[in-house]
Protein backbone atom coordinates (compact mmCIF):
# COMPACT_ATOMS: atom_id res chain seq x y z
CA UNK A 1 0.00 0.00 0.00
CA UNK A 2 1.27 3.51 -0.72
CA UNK A 3 2.39 5.44 2.32
CA UNK A 4 0.32 8.34 3.55
CA UNK A 5 2.01 11.64 2.68
CA UNK A 6 3.57 13.44 5.58
CA UNK A 7 1.60 16.38 6.90
CA UNK A 8 3.27 19.68 6.05
CA UNK A 9 5.33 21.13 8.88
CA UNK A 10 3.93 24.31 10.44
CA UNK A 11 5.49 27.55 9.30
CA UNK A 12 7.49 29.90 11.49
CA UNK A 13 5.88 33.25 12.28
CA UNK A 14 8.03 36.32 11.56
CA UNK A 15 8.31 38.49 14.69
CA UNK A 16 6.71 41.94 14.62
CA UNK A 17 9.03 44.69 13.40
CA UNK A 18 9.23 46.26 16.88
CA UNK A 19 10.74 43.06 18.33
CA UNK A 20 14.08 43.45 16.57
CA UNK A 21 14.61 46.84 18.21
CA UNK A 22 13.67 45.37 21.59
CA UNK A 23 16.17 42.55 21.19
CA UNK A 24 18.88 45.02 20.24
CA UNK A 25 18.15 47.09 23.35
CA UNK A 26 18.36 43.98 25.50
CA UNK A 27 21.77 43.08 24.09
CA UNK A 28 22.98 46.64 24.71
CA UNK A 29 22.31 46.07 28.42
CA UNK A 30 25.13 43.53 28.49
CA UNK A 31 27.48 46.46 28.97
CA UNK A 32 25.90 46.92 32.41
CA UNK A 33 26.43 43.38 33.65
CA UNK A 34 29.93 43.86 35.12
CA UNK A 35 28.78 46.86 37.15
CA UNK A 36 25.62 45.12 38.36
CA UNK A 37 27.49 41.97 39.34
CA UNK A 38 29.90 44.07 41.39
CA UNK A 39 27.07 46.02 43.05
CA UNK A 40 25.00 42.98 44.04
CA UNK A 41 25.29 42.20 47.77
CA UNK A 42 27.24 39.12 48.76
CA UNK A 43 25.91 35.73 47.68
CA UNK A 44 27.59 33.21 50.00
CA UNK A 45 26.73 29.55 49.45
CA UNK A 46 23.53 28.52 51.21
CA UNK A 47 23.55 25.46 53.44
CA UNK A 48 21.26 22.71 52.12
CA UNK A 49 17.94 22.23 53.87
CA UNK A 50 16.76 19.00 55.50
CA UNK A 51 13.35 17.42 55.29
CA UNK A 52 11.04 19.21 57.70
CA UNK A 53 13.04 22.45 57.90
CA UNK A 54 10.85 25.54 57.86
CA UNK A 55 11.15 29.18 56.98
CA UNK A 56 8.74 32.07 57.27
CA UNK A 57 7.36 34.03 54.33
CA UNK A 58 5.53 36.89 56.02
CA UNK A 59 3.05 35.08 58.25
CA UNK A 60 3.10 31.89 56.15
CA UNK A 61 5.34 28.99 57.15
CA UNK A 62 6.81 26.88 54.35
CA UNK A 63 8.18 23.43 55.03
CA UNK A 64 11.00 21.91 53.00
CA UNK A 65 10.33 18.40 51.79
CA UNK A 66 12.60 15.79 50.20
CA UNK A 67 10.95 12.78 48.57
CA UNK A 68 12.34 9.91 46.50
CA UNK A 69 9.76 9.14 43.81
CA UNK A 70 9.80 6.61 40.94
CA UNK A 71 11.80 7.59 37.88
CA UNK A 72 15.01 7.08 35.92
CA UNK A 73 14.88 3.32 36.48
CA UNK A 74 14.88 3.69 40.26
CA UNK A 75 14.05 6.98 41.93
CA UNK A 76 14.41 10.73 41.56
CA UNK A 77 14.99 12.84 44.64
CA UNK A 78 12.69 15.84 44.62
CA UNK A 79 12.89 18.95 46.77
CA UNK A 80 9.80 21.09 47.16
CA UNK A 81 8.31 23.44 49.70
CA UNK A 82 4.74 23.27 50.89
CA UNK A 83 2.50 25.71 52.68
CA UNK A 84 -1.18 26.04 53.44
CA UNK A 85 -4.00 23.97 54.91
CA UNK A 86 -3.81 20.25 54.15
CA UNK A 87 -7.40 20.11 52.86
CA UNK A 88 -7.24 23.26 50.72
CA UNK A 89 -7.20 23.24 46.89
CA UNK A 90 -3.72 22.30 45.66
CA UNK A 91 -1.59 24.59 43.49
CA UNK A 92 1.63 23.18 42.01
CA UNK A 93 4.20 25.83 41.00
CA UNK A 94 7.04 25.19 38.53
CA UNK A 95 9.90 27.65 38.02
CA UNK A 96 12.11 28.39 35.01
CA UNK A 97 15.78 29.24 34.35
CA UNK A 98 17.73 30.37 36.36
CA UNK A 99 15.28 29.93 39.19
CA UNK A 100 13.98 27.59 41.87
CA UNK A 101 10.97 27.34 44.16
CA UNK A 102 11.99 30.79 45.45
CA UNK A 103 10.57 32.35 42.26
CA UNK A 104 7.12 31.83 43.77
CA UNK A 105 7.72 33.08 47.31
CA UNK A 106 5.51 36.18 46.87
CA UNK A 107 2.69 34.00 45.56
CA UNK A 108 3.11 31.48 48.40
CA UNK A 109 3.10 34.24 51.00
CA UNK A 110 -0.14 35.67 49.59
CA UNK A 111 -1.96 32.44 48.72
CA UNK A 112 -0.62 30.07 51.38
CA UNK A 113 -3.48 30.66 53.80
CA UNK A 114 -6.19 29.63 51.31
CA UNK A 115 -4.42 27.14 49.01
CA UNK A 116 -2.08 24.24 49.59
CA UNK A 117 0.94 25.49 47.67
CA UNK A 118 3.58 23.05 46.44
CA UNK A 119 6.55 24.82 44.82
CA UNK A 120 8.88 22.26 43.28
CA UNK A 121 12.56 22.46 42.39
CA UNK A 122 12.60 20.85 38.96
CA UNK A 123 14.94 17.91 38.55
CA UNK A 124 18.47 19.25 38.06
CA UNK A 125 17.72 22.56 39.81
CA UNK A 126 17.88 23.83 43.36
CA UNK A 127 18.04 20.96 45.82
CA UNK A 128 16.36 18.33 43.65
CA UNK A 129 18.35 15.41 42.24
CA UNK A 130 20.96 16.00 39.55
CA UNK A 131 22.06 12.52 38.55
CA UNK A 132 22.02 11.48 34.92
CA UNK A 133 18.80 10.07 33.51
CA UNK A 134 15.77 11.08 31.47
CA UNK A 135 15.79 14.86 30.99
CA UNK A 136 13.28 14.95 28.17
CA UNK A 137 10.42 17.32 29.03
CA UNK A 138 7.99 14.44 28.68
CA UNK A 139 10.09 12.17 30.88
CA UNK A 140 10.38 14.78 33.62
CA UNK A 141 6.61 15.38 33.46
CA UNK A 142 6.04 11.65 33.96
CA UNK A 143 8.42 11.65 36.94
CA UNK A 144 6.72 14.72 38.39
CA UNK A 145 3.34 13.01 38.08
CA UNK A 146 4.82 10.05 39.98
CA UNK A 147 5.86 12.45 42.75
CA UNK A 148 2.34 13.87 42.98
CA UNK A 149 0.91 10.35 43.12
CA UNK A 150 3.32 9.39 45.89
CA UNK A 151 2.47 12.37 48.10
CA UNK A 152 -1.26 11.90 47.57
CA UNK A 153 -2.09 14.80 45.27
CA UNK A 154 -5.00 13.94 42.99
CA UNK A 155 -6.64 17.12 41.70
CA UNK A 156 -4.52 20.26 41.35
CA UNK A 157 -4.03 23.50 39.50
CA UNK A 158 -0.69 24.20 37.84
CA UNK A 159 1.22 27.47 37.44
CA UNK A 160 4.47 27.56 35.48
CA UNK A 161 7.11 29.98 34.27
CA UNK A 162 9.67 29.84 31.46
CA UNK A 163 11.37 26.44 31.15
CA UNK A 164 9.08 24.89 33.72
CA UNK A 165 6.33 25.37 31.15
CA UNK A 166 7.39 22.67 28.63
CA UNK A 167 7.28 20.18 31.52
CA UNK A 168 3.89 21.62 32.49
CA UNK A 169 2.63 21.24 28.91
CA UNK A 170 3.33 17.52 29.03
CA UNK A 171 1.96 17.15 32.55
CA UNK A 172 -1.36 18.79 31.62
CA UNK A 173 -1.63 16.56 28.55
CA UNK A 174 -0.85 13.45 30.63
CA UNK A 175 -2.93 14.25 33.69
CA UNK A 176 -6.12 15.16 31.83
CA UNK A 177 -8.99 15.92 34.17
CA UNK A 178 -6.75 15.85 37.25
CA UNK A 179 -5.67 19.41 36.36
CA UNK A 180 -8.25 22.00 37.38
CA UNK A 181 -6.61 25.06 35.84
CA UNK A 182 -3.34 25.75 34.06
CA UNK A 183 -1.61 29.12 34.46
CA UNK A 184 0.86 28.76 31.60
CA UNK A 185 3.67 31.26 32.00
CA UNK A 186 6.27 32.84 29.79
CA UNK A 187 7.05 30.31 27.11
CA UNK A 188 6.59 29.91 23.37
CA UNK A 189 3.28 28.30 22.38
CA UNK A 190 1.65 28.29 18.93
CA UNK A 191 3.94 30.73 17.14
CA UNK A 192 7.72 30.43 16.94
CA UNK A 193 10.71 31.79 15.05
CA UNK A 194 14.37 30.69 15.44
CA UNK A 195 15.49 34.26 16.15
CA UNK A 196 13.45 34.15 19.36
CA UNK A 197 15.34 31.37 21.14
CA UNK A 198 19.05 32.28 20.89
CA UNK A 199 19.70 30.62 24.26
CA UNK A 200 19.46 27.20 22.64
CA UNK A 201 22.94 27.65 21.16
CA UNK A 202 24.34 28.57 24.57
CA UNK A 203 22.79 25.69 26.48
CA UNK A 204 23.90 23.09 23.93
CA UNK A 205 27.44 24.44 23.55
CA UNK A 206 30.55 22.88 25.15
CA UNK A 207 30.84 26.03 27.27
CA UNK A 208 27.38 25.72 28.82
CA UNK A 209 28.45 24.19 32.11
CA UNK A 210 31.23 26.72 32.62
CA UNK A 211 28.84 29.62 31.97
CA UNK A 212 26.21 28.27 34.35
CA UNK A 213 28.79 27.49 37.02
CA UNK A 214 29.21 31.24 37.62
CA UNK A 215 25.73 31.48 39.12
CA UNK A 216 26.14 35.10 40.21
CA UNK A 217 27.02 36.35 36.72
CA UNK A 218 24.52 34.09 34.95
CA UNK A 219 21.59 35.19 37.11
CA UNK A 220 22.47 38.88 36.86
CA UNK A 221 22.87 38.57 33.07
CA UNK A 222 19.50 36.86 32.59
CA UNK A 223 17.68 39.36 34.76
CA UNK A 224 19.46 42.30 33.11
CA UNK A 225 18.58 41.23 29.57
CA UNK A 226 14.96 40.29 30.10
CA UNK A 227 13.46 42.60 32.72
CA UNK A 228 11.74 45.96 32.35
CA UNK A 229 11.25 46.68 36.04
CA UNK A 230 13.65 46.52 38.99
CA UNK A 231 14.01 43.25 40.89
CA UNK A 232 14.82 43.37 44.61
CA UNK A 233 18.44 42.63 45.46
CA UNK A 234 17.20 40.13 48.04
CA UNK A 235 15.47 38.14 45.30
CA UNK A 236 18.55 38.16 43.09
CA UNK A 237 20.77 37.08 45.99
CA UNK A 238 18.53 34.14 46.90
CA UNK A 239 18.18 33.20 43.22
CA UNK A 240 21.98 33.09 42.89
CA UNK A 241 22.23 30.95 46.01
CA UNK A 242 19.57 28.50 44.84
CA UNK A 243 21.19 28.28 41.39
CA UNK A 244 24.61 27.73 42.94
CA UNK A 245 24.18 24.24 44.39
CA UNK A 246 26.63 21.64 43.15
CA UNK A 247 25.60 19.83 39.99
CA UNK A 248 23.19 22.39 38.53
CA UNK A 249 25.63 23.64 35.90
CA UNK A 250 25.95 20.16 34.39
CA UNK A 251 22.35 19.01 34.94
CA UNK A 252 20.41 21.92 33.41
CA UNK A 253 21.98 21.63 29.92
CA UNK A 254 20.69 18.04 29.75
CA UNK A 255 17.19 19.40 29.13
CA UNK A 256 18.37 21.31 26.07
CA UNK A 257 20.43 18.42 24.74
CA UNK A 258 17.40 16.14 25.04
CA UNK A 259 15.19 18.18 22.70
CA UNK A 260 15.03 21.49 20.85
CA UNK A 261 12.73 24.49 20.75
CA UNK A 262 11.50 23.34 17.36
CA UNK A 263 10.68 19.84 18.60
CA UNK A 264 8.83 21.27 21.60
CA UNK A 265 6.86 23.49 19.22
CA UNK A 266 5.94 20.56 16.99
CA UNK A 267 4.92 18.49 20.01
CA UNK A 268 2.67 21.26 21.33
CA UNK A 269 0.90 21.87 18.06
CA UNK A 270 0.65 18.24 17.07
CA UNK A 271 -0.17 16.30 20.20
CA UNK A 272 -0.14 18.30 23.45
CA UNK A 273 -2.47 21.29 23.08
CA UNK A 274 -5.27 19.10 21.63
CA UNK A 275 -5.12 16.95 24.81
CA UNK A 276 -5.48 19.83 27.28
CA UNK A 277 -8.85 19.66 29.06
CA UNK A 278 -8.81 22.47 31.62
CA UNK A 279 -9.01 26.25 31.16
CA UNK A 280 -5.60 27.74 30.35
CA UNK A 281 -4.53 31.27 31.24
CA UNK A 282 -1.54 32.43 29.19
CA UNK A 283 0.65 34.55 31.48
CA UNK A 284 3.13 36.73 29.60
CA UNK A 285 5.23 39.79 30.29
CA UNK A 286 4.18 42.38 27.72
CA UNK A 287 7.76 43.64 27.44
CA UNK A 288 9.61 40.35 27.01
CA UNK A 289 12.00 41.04 24.11
CA UNK A 290 11.96 37.46 22.77
CA UNK A 291 8.33 36.47 23.35
CA UNK A 292 6.21 38.97 21.40
CA UNK A 293 2.89 39.70 23.08
CA UNK A 294 1.20 39.54 19.68
CA UNK A 295 1.97 35.82 19.56
CA UNK A 296 -0.31 35.24 22.59
CA UNK A 297 -3.19 37.65 21.93
CA UNK A 298 -3.71 36.26 18.42
CA UNK A 299 -7.34 34.98 18.30
CA UNK A 300 -6.08 31.95 16.38
CA UNK A 301 -4.05 30.93 19.42
CA UNK A 302 -6.88 31.33 21.90
CA UNK A 303 -9.13 29.31 19.59
CA UNK A 304 -6.85 26.29 20.08
CA UNK A 305 -7.30 26.32 23.86
CA UNK A 306 -10.08 24.76 25.96
CA UNK A 307 -13.23 26.73 26.85
CA UNK A 308 -12.69 29.33 29.54
CA UNK A 309 -9.10 30.05 28.50
CA UNK A 310 -7.62 33.52 28.17
CA UNK A 311 -4.47 35.62 28.30
CA UNK A 312 -3.04 38.12 30.77
CA UNK A 313 -0.20 40.47 29.81
CA UNK A 314 1.79 41.70 32.79
CA UNK A 315 3.15 45.22 32.78
CA UNK A 316 6.67 43.83 32.94
CA UNK A 317 9.40 41.95 31.20
CA UNK A 318 10.09 38.24 31.36
CA UNK A 319 10.39 37.77 35.13
CA UNK A 320 6.97 39.01 36.28
CA UNK A 321 6.89 36.97 39.54
CA UNK A 322 9.65 39.31 40.81
CA UNK A 323 9.05 42.41 38.66
CA UNK A 324 5.36 42.87 39.50
CA UNK A 325 4.64 40.63 42.50
CA UNK A 326 1.40 42.39 43.49
CA UNK A 327 -0.03 42.06 39.98
CA UNK A 328 1.14 38.44 39.87
CA UNK A 329 -0.63 37.61 43.12
CA UNK A 330 -3.86 39.36 42.10
CA UNK A 331 -4.01 37.56 38.76
CA UNK A 332 -3.25 34.15 40.27
CA UNK A 333 -5.76 34.60 43.09
CA UNK A 334 -8.54 35.47 40.66
CA UNK A 335 -7.67 32.65 38.25
CA UNK A 336 -7.19 29.94 40.88
CA UNK A 337 -10.18 31.06 42.91
CA UNK A 338 -12.37 30.62 39.85
CA UNK A 339 -11.42 26.94 39.83
CA UNK A 340 -12.48 26.10 43.37
CA UNK A 341 -15.98 25.00 42.43
CA UNK A 342 -14.56 22.40 40.04
CA UNK A 343 -12.08 20.92 42.52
Amino acid sequence: MPKEPLAPAPQYTPPPARVRAGMDRAVERLAEVDRLVAQLPGTPPRAPDADGDTELLGSVTVTHRFVDAPGDGETVRWHYVEAGPAGAPVVVLLHGVPDSWWQWHYAIEALGTEFRCLAVDLKGYGQSGKSTGDFRQEGVAQQLEALLDLIGVDRFSLVTHDRGTPVGDHLVARAGHRVIRYGRGQQHLWHLHPDLHPQQDLFTSPEASAVLADARRFVVTAYTLLTERPVADSDLVRTVQEFGYDGISTAVPRYFNSSSFRQEWLDRRGRLVPRWKCPVLLLQGAGDPVQPREFYTDPLVLAQLPPGSGVHLFDSGHFWPFEVPEETVAVLREFLGAGRSTA
